[in-house]
């Protein structure tokens, strides 16, 4: 039976003070994260918080727990009656920790301050150990981008080495994978039955979306009776042969994007069962999730700036989803290639709310997504069956509808709210998608780019861009003849910031030196170089730990200290250039190829690690690092503007 909705309060609690305030005695449902707590929609543990109090439930917050010594920041508002959701925050706490050449970072866009060192390493793992200390029996459920990507086996960058489901190393009852809604919900409105009728959690979790658990063989077909079951490749046969990564991962992306499968994979003498993701939040639902009544502003307990909530304080998120499927790119398997759009008018009345929030300066920084022309996207084939790794490579899919002028009567739309004087599309921009209607592309380029236009052509190099799943690079040649030629129109100076890669598998020096002669032949030198981290559950970290291709032919794999600093000083910054100097006649420090599972040499500038069982190894460690933004990883954080089009 659903619960009567409470009110909304300010902010979800955060104290007991707080929770007294309310009137509440009790939470139902405690969230822990490694973010700060800004009261926005697009922070993860605020918008869940708020979607369940929507329901009914009580809910409170920890932000970025002390977790050295015991757990009284988790204990501090009681023991919940339900269970507790753990989210390591928006960024991965590895990728928030560490640069790309194994330096620790001295700042934290999601903290007060903008101080590192508010989240441990690993921090979905060391938060669900406080909450099992704090209320030992308690259900704990993990989410957000760091569990959600480590859901199965997977290859783990900072260890050098196959890990298992986190589910193992957390002790955790559950993760909820992708965007949670739907999820979280379920489980609430589950216990909520348990408590009422008795039963245990295992009872209801066949029953949830989106939820990775696990269990004995022998208990299978007990709880799954008539599933159509899709069995990945074990943890343990992965350790043996590293190309059935590649299997497990590509079987993975079926298993999301179909959304029909029962996904299991053996693991040790149990079962990592994953049920299919459902339906997410779509059309009413999605709109009623952004009209809940988010203030858009740190907690008030705050004394320092949070830098991440000044970067979206002006923003509006219009969809979720992204078609293109990267290879790098993690949102194909947290969020999904299906776009989720909101309707326009959702967008508009935030707009509205957007103007009346403190320190707005009548600018909208950004009117976007995962990629912000895919707005209004959708399949109109039948996607249980689909066998594409992506809507958009090495073609636009026949099925693949997506109306641009649209977008950008969408963007005209907001412009016109009252107390609204610019609007930016800071988002990236798809380019195949945007060359489809040059008219609205001429339309956004006079009016929205803000200046700048950003795109991620990743590489010059078309064998690349293949491995990458990217378009050709004709495609951003023939993006930067119409942006110049709409810019002129406009009679406006802009520029064009290009996203690219180093060290991406199957790159070469000789690779780079050519993008650089390409670039260098338009009197262009990009700062938005990043070199390439094979992040948990894609298909290039696959490729990173198989040393072949999707194909499983053998490609060239930067993996050594040397050769990637090489690589990255060909287009990189000046220290990377020093880097790559130093590097010339020292031994490259490469993965050595011993047996699967043999241990390798640590590291003293290694992080601090704690290993899963049965690892398989791939030689030293290695720890690079990204911007905030999961999808990638950047180098040094060089915030380059980019060049004007032209020759």
């Amino acid at each position: 039976m659903a619960r009567t909705p409470l009110t909304q309060p300010d902010f979800l609690p955060m104290t007991r003070a707080e929770m007294d305030a309310l009137g509440w005695d009790c939470l139902d449902v405690l969230l822990v994260t490694g973010d700060a707590y800004v009261d926005h929609p697009s922070f993860g543990a605020p918008l869940l918080g708020r979607w369940l109090v929507a329901h009914g439930y009580k809910t409170g917050l920890v932000a970025q727990p002390r977790w050295e010594g015991d757990a009284a920041d988790v204990a501090a508002m009681g023991r919940p009656r339900l269970f507790a959701g753990v989210t390591a925050g928006s960024l991965d706490s590895m990728l928030a920790h560490y640069t790309a050449f194994r330096k620790k970072r001295s700042d934290d866009a999601y903290t007060p301050g903008g101080k590192a060192g508010a989240r441990p390493n690993r921090a979905a793992i060391v938060y669900a150990n406080l909450v099992r200390r704090a209320f030992p029996g308690l259900p704990v459920a993990l989410g957000g981008i760091e569990a959600s990507l480590r859901r199965v086996s997977h290859f783990d960058f900072w260890s050098n080495a196959l890990r298992r489901s986190v589910l193992y190393d957390a002790k955790a009852s559950l993760v909820l994978y992708g965007m949670a809604e739907t999820g979280i919900l379920a489980l609430a409105e589950g216990l909520d039955r348990l408590e009422d009728e008795g039963g245990l959690l295992a009872d209801i979790l066949a029953g949830l979306p989106g939820a990775a658990f696990s269990l004995k063989p022998e208990e299978l077909p007990q709880r799954f009776p008539q599933a159509d079951v899709l069995t990945l490749p074990a943890h343990e046969a992965i350790v043996a042969d590293p190309k059935r990564l590649i299997e497990a991962t590509l079987a993975l992306e079926r298993h999301v994007h179909q959304n029909k499968q029962l996904a299991v994979q053996p693991s040790g003498d149990r079962l990592t069962v994953l049920t299919p993701p459902g339906a997410g939040l779509s059309g009413k639902t999605l709109d009623a999730l952004y009209a809940l009544p988010y203030s858009r502003q740190p907690h008030p307990s705050y004394k320092l700036p949070i830098p991440a909530a000044d970067m979206i304080r002006g923003s509006l998120n219009i969809h979720r989803g992204c078609a293109g499927g990267c290879s790098f790119c993690t949102l194909a398997l947290h969020q999904g290639r299906a776009i989720r759009s909101r309707s326009a008018g959702s967008v508009l009345r935030e707009a509205a709310r957007l103007v009346d929030a403190p320190g707005f300066d009548g600018s909208v920084s950004d009117v976007g997504g995962p990629s912000a022309n895919m707005w209004g996207g959708r399949c109109r084939g039948d996607m249980t069956s689909c066998q594409r790794p992506s809507c958009l490579t090495p073609t636009i899919c026949k099925h693949f509808s997506v109306d641009q002028g649209a977008f950008v009567d969408l963007l005209e739309a907001v412009a016109e709210v009252p107390g609204v004087r610019h609007v930016r599309v800071a988002s990236g921009w798809r380019m195949d998608l945007a060359l489809a209607d040059e008219d609205a592309l001429g339309r956004m380029v006079r009016r929205f780019t803000g200046g700048q236009a950003k795109v991620a052509p990743e590489h010059q190099s078309d064998r690349v861009l293949k491995l990458m799943r990217k378009p050709p690079f004709a495609v951003f040649e023939r993006f930067l003849k119409v942006f110049e030629r709409e810019s002129g129109r406009a009679g406006k100076e802009q520029y064009v910031v290009p996203y690219l890669m180093s060290a991406f598998p199957g790159c070469t020096l000789e690779d780079m030196r050519r993008m650089a002669e390409w670039f260098a032949g338009k009197g262009w030198r990009p700062n938005q170089v990043q070199c390439f981290i094979p992040l948990p559950g894609t298909a290039a970290a696959a490729m990173y730990f198989a040393g072949t291709d999707l194909g499983g032919q053998p490609l060239f794999i930067a993996d050594a200290d040397a050769e990637r600093l090489r690589q990255h000083a060909v287009l990189g910054g000046e220290r990377e250039k020093r880097l790559a100097g130093q590097s010339k006649g020292q031994p490259d420090r490469r993965p050595d190829r011993r047996a699967p599972g043999a241990p390798a040499p640590p590291r003293r500038d290694a992080p601090p690690l704690r290993q899963g069982k049965a690892d398989g190894r791939r030689g030293r460690p290695d720890t690079r690092s990204g911007k905030p933004d999961t999808r990638r990883a950047a180098t040094g954080d060089k915030r380059g503007q980019g060049r004007k089009p032209g020759p």
